[in-house]
């Protein structure tokens, strides 16, 4: 699949490395050192235990789409509403997080093909504030929602988040709701919506958008919930399954409807967009016959 060239522009601006440690990563799952470029050609999956390392928007867009990628609500930018200071000021960890992650925000949406199918796509990035929710990250996900209202088209979010952003307080929490509705209105137009869940999704992301979806999706081994294990345990008094949480551990217990291998990720969304958006589209032509409709 070829690079897009937004990406392609992006990574020739970048610094080579030059320290030797750099070039080598150490798995935390098996310990196993793996050379970055290796890594990075097995889609930032372990070649020896298969841990999914966690991807930034960018590779991950990369490995989903065929070619360009048109942003949406790129220009919504985050701003200081609760003039919030700890340790440092919000103003200041959010120009750090866009030095680390290059982004603007925690997540990244617009639109663009898969195997020459348009889709409406966001992905969150769990290297800007933890993929924490905000006003803006709220107001990205619901313009993709309204376009792809517009246009008719599917809808895939890949989420990554640690919940809602504290230092937008109360305008943070919101976004549950705004989200939720956006999706709401997007569904009951008749357009389909599939959720990506990796690795961590949780807080009020999963209690919102990302277990909303007509199909939802879990990479493998990614931790999924909504409050941490620790704070479960000690609420209920009760020692929790070593692998409660996990993608694997929901799937068993029917909350999400399948568990992909990373590698195997974009073909199982063309094979979901194929087979869904065929049918609906029989659905409408049907509907549209008044001697076909059924009462």
């Amino acid at each position: 699949m070829p690079m897009p060239e937004w990406l392609r522009l992006r990574r020739s601006n970048e610094q080579p490395v030059t320290d030797e440690a750099a070039l080598w990563t150490k798995c935390p799952s098996c310990g196993e050192l793996l050379y970055r470029k290796e890594l990075e050609a097995s889609l930032w999956v372990c070649m020896r235990c298969g841990h999914h390392f966690r991807m930034s928007a960018f590779d991950r867009i990369s490995m989903i789409v065929d070619g360009d990628f048109v942003e949406v609500g790129g220009e919504v930018m985050p701003g200081d509403p609760l003039n919030w200071v700890d340790r440092r000021a919000y103003i200041q960890k959010l120009e750090t997080a866009r030095e680390r992650s290059q982004l603007s925000e925690a997540v990244v949406a617009g639109f663009a093909t898969i195997d020459g199918s348009p889709v409406a796509l966001a992905v969150m990035d769990f290297q800007f504030r933890g993929g924490t929710m905000g006003t803006v990250v709220g107001e990205r996900i619901t313009r993709l929602f309204e376009e792809a209202t517009a246009r008719r088209l599917p809808c895939i979010i890949f989420t990554a988040s640690g919940g809602a952003r504290m230092e937008e307080g109360m305008l943070a929490l919101m976004q549950m709701a705004k989200t939720t509705q956006a999706v709401q209105r997007f569904m009951d137009d008749g357009n389909l919506y599939v959720s990506v869940l990796t690795d961590p999704t949780t807080g009020g992301v999963s209690a919102s958008f990302a277990f909303q979806a007509d199909i939802i999706i879990a990479e493998a081994r990614a931790s999924i919930g909504f409050a941490g294990r620790r704070v479960i345990e000690q609420t209920i008094r009760q020692k929790l399954p070593e692998n409660f949480q996990t993608a694997e551990f929901l799937l068993e217990k029917g909350a999400v409807d399948m568990v992909i291998e990373r590698a195997h990720m974009r073909d199982t969304l063309l094979k979901v967009l194929d087979y869904t958006i065929d049918r609906r589209r029989i659905s409408r032509a049907i509907m549209a016959v008044p001697e076909l409709t059924v009462s």
